[in-house]
């Protein structure tokens, strides 16, 4: 019998528009009811999972920044956490800064960049719909370097690279590579996010990879939690559709696909369930879980 299902956010548990479906929300609550440990475990900060978390009505944990960061909803606190230094943190920043390329800094709070675009964009455009204390905080400066170092809080989570020239970005991969002591994300497709403005769609499209402090994942943070509560891995149903999740596609007592997800991406998964806009989600949990 599975006991939790941890669940990805963008690409799985959200549409092509950022949007959680009202089948998924209903499938998760009857799951919860049951006594279900409904996990979101995603690459966003703290604060745009914890929204997302409420939205849905799970509140026990959450796992954020691919894994960097379990935390206690209920107790409104961290029970775990990998974050990078701020010496490795200001590493990056000049790999960055001298190969002209776009990134963002995650922090427990926010996201600092130096302008609203590629993945920055998009989390700008969901606050647009959201009460001043479900925004997601956006930090814009124009020397994110010193910014940093003048900055008191040591809690960077990661930080996102993107670009739309496959050139640039694969030439700021290899020096990024080069760092000590981090996680490079092996991307190997493009990210794609819809914004949709009345009748007009716009589509954003870039490559892009995520550095974290190193052995931080998605499987991480779960096996942590899992031990916390007395839970088997074998009892572990895993959902997801990117790079970030393999590991814990790999691991889980059951790894699931999204429809959606890259033909590599399938392949490390057990099963395949529909795309994140046919609810894929709320399929399997109807299915291992609810038995209908």
């Amino acid at each position: 019998m599975y006991k939790l299902v941890a669940v990805d956010l963008d690409g799985t548990l959200l549409n092509s528009y950022g949007q959680i479906s009202e089948k998924n929300k209903e499938i998760i609550q009857k799951a919860l009811k049951k006594g279900i440990k409904i996990v979101l475990t995603s690459g966003r900060g703290l604060m745009s999972v914890k929204n997302l978390a409420a939205e849905v009505g799970t509140n026990e944990y959450i796992i954020c920044g691919n894994g960097a960061i379990v935390y206690n909803l209920k107790e409104e606190k961290l029970e775990y956490d990998k974050f990078l230094s701020k010496k490795k943190v200001l590493q990056l920043i000049k790999i960055c800064e001298k190969n002209s390329i776009y990134y963002s800094i995650y922090t427990q709070n926010g996201i600092i960049t130096k302008s609203l675009n590629y993945n920055v964009l998009f989390y700008n455009f969901e606050n647009a719909t959201k009460p001043d204390n479900k925004k997601s905080n956006i930090y814009i400066t124009k020397d994110i370097y010193n910014y940093i170092l003048e900055r008191e809080e040591n809690d960077y989570i990661k930080i996102t690279i993107c670009d739309d020239n496959s050139i640039i970005f694969n030439s700021t991969i290899k020096k990024l590579r080069e760092a000590k002591d981090v996680e490079v994300l092996d991307v190997g497709h493009m990210s794609r996010k819809i914004i949709k403005t009345g009748t007009q769609i716009h589509t954003i499209e870039y490559f892009y990879t995520e550095v974290s402090s190193k052995n931080v994942n998605k499987w991480n943070a779960i096996e942590f939690l899992i031990q916390k509560l007395g839970i088997n891995k074998e009892e572990v149903i895993a959902i997801g559709d990117n790079i970030n999740d393999q590991t814990m596609l790999e691991n889980a007592g059951l790894g699931v696909a999204m429809g959606n997800s890259a033909p590599y991406i399938k392949k490390m998964a057990k099963i395949i369930t529909e795309s994140n806009n046919d609810d894929g989600v709320a399929k399997i949990i109807e299915k291992y879980i609810l038995n209908l």
